[in-house]
């Protein structure tokens, strides 16, 4: 999911929530090394869950520079790579210029991870906390490791590790009947046209498209978070983009619900402050 911040000349000051990342302030971390992972980053400070820690910046290279890099790397036996890409053909190469965020190491089971955000025009990378971070804690995130040459052993010691590095996560299938509710509702409400017309009083009682307000939904759905499971819905990100899903679970401790969306990715979401709303045939 790409996100977007306000610009450099936003007005709102220090009010402002969406800072770019170069006004935002970085946490505080330090470098240690560890016992077999070489060098790695510790919070120096308690972070919170979805507060930005630090961007991953370096040398911005083409596709075609990097691939040489890796092999001459490679042909000099070296096995740090401190690459990140933004797009098919831009990647972040740390390798020789960057801060602290290229010692971050990995985890199978982390505690930040990646986004990507446009920021005055451009893709960077920030790194955000996906749950509380104490003082003195480890910052990890899931590399989500291309191969390139031999495996690698993963020594992240996470109860669910996947022992190599050269093993990129399953992304779970959206199975066949969902993907064909989701492709329903998408075409459904981009054609004025149907919308309108399934918009009508008599197809609502009738079971037809319904696009509920969120308004609403915030007050209903923590009296039936379980029974919504399976329902599509249409959400808008701070850059008027709209992205559809499925919700496939709801957990009640942190009160956020599992969402799928149309690339197989899984978020968990806090509904209550995001812009979204029901889309069911």
């Amino acid at each position: 999911m790409l996100l977007s911040s306000c610009s450099s000349g936003c007005k709102c000051g220090s009010s402002c929530s969406n800072k770019p990342f170069q006004h935002r302030p970085l946490k505080k971390m330090k470098l240690v090394q560890t016992e077999k992972c070489g060098s790695g980053i510790v919070a120096d400070e308690d972070i919170k869950q979805g507060e930005f820690v630090i961007e991953y910046v370096g040398e911005v290279i083409d596709d075609n520079t990097c691939e040489e890099r890796l092999w001459k790397m490679k042909h000099r036996g070296e096995t740090n790579f401190y690459l990140c890409e933004i797009n098919r053909n831009m990647v972040i190469d740390a390798t020789y210029k960057g801060n602290k965020s290229r010692y971050i190491n990995h985890s199978c089971s982390p505690n930040t991870e990646m986004q990507k955000w446009i920021i005055d025009g451009e893709t960077r990378i920030g790194i955000f906390a996906t749950h509380d971070i104490r003082k003195g804690e480890h910052l990890t995130y899931d590399y989500q490791f291309v191969q390139f040459g031999a495996d690698q052993d993963c020594h992240c010691g996470a109860s669910g590790c996947r022992k190599k590095l050269g093993v990129k996560p399953s992304k779970p299938k959206m199975s066949s009947d969902a993907a064909l509710k989701l492709v329903a509702c998408q075409v459904a409400v981009s054609s004025p046209k149907l919308k309108a017309m399934l918009s009508a009083k008599d197809v609502y009682q009738n079971g037809g498209l319904h696009v509920g307000s969120s308004q609403h939904a915030f007050s209903s759905l923590p009296t039936y978070s379980c029974n919504c499971i399976g329902e599509v819905v249409r959400l808008c990100s701070r850059a008027d983009q709209i992205y559809f899903g499925i919700i496939k679970q709801y957990d009640e401790y942190s009160r956020k619900h599992s969402i799928m969306f149309e690339d197989g990715t899984v978020k968990f979401l806090d509904m209550s402050k995001e812009d979204w709303e029901f889309v069911t045939l």
